[in-house]
């Protein structure tokens, strides 16, 4: 966990795509940049599930903060109900990006990589609009 650098988690309903989006992450970035990932619902079936996302931003989690991307309705809100769940001085520096989820990870990735702050970070997944 690098405490200067942004991390990227990424939520789909599919484990294989959320696992390919985050594998596209690294090996753009390298290990630069903290990347989780989560796909799937608690029965193995396509969804998603709150306490797998927030054991992700719990994994994840940087004092310089997370960006979040998603694919569906559903995986935003459990990824809302994830972030409620964290203790308050952390909430506010997670985020869910406005973005496509493979290239926004890709360019959120790649700008938290170079030391962007939060703010940037995020600014630069939504820059391909949600």
């Amino acid at each position: 966990m690098s405490d200067g650098t942004v991390a990227i988690g990424i939520v789909s309903h599919s484990p294989d795509v959320a696992r390919g989006a985050a594998e596209m992450v690294r090996q753009m970035v390298g290990t630069s940049v903290d990347v989780g990932w989560t796909g799937g619902n608690a029965d193995g079936g396509l969804g998603t599930d709150a306490a797998q996302i927030l054991s992700v931003i719990e994994q994840i989690w940087t004092p310089a903060g997370v960006v979040m991307l998603v694919d569906l309705g559903g995986a935003e809100m459990n990824t809302e109900a994830a972030i409620e769940m964290l203790p308050a001085d952390r909430q506010a520096t997670v985020r869910i990006a406005n973005a496509p989820i493979v290239e926004g990870a890709v360019t959120s990735g790649t700008m938290a990589s170079t030391g962007a702050d939060l703010e940037a970070v995020v600014a630069a997944a939504e820059e391909f609009g949600g």
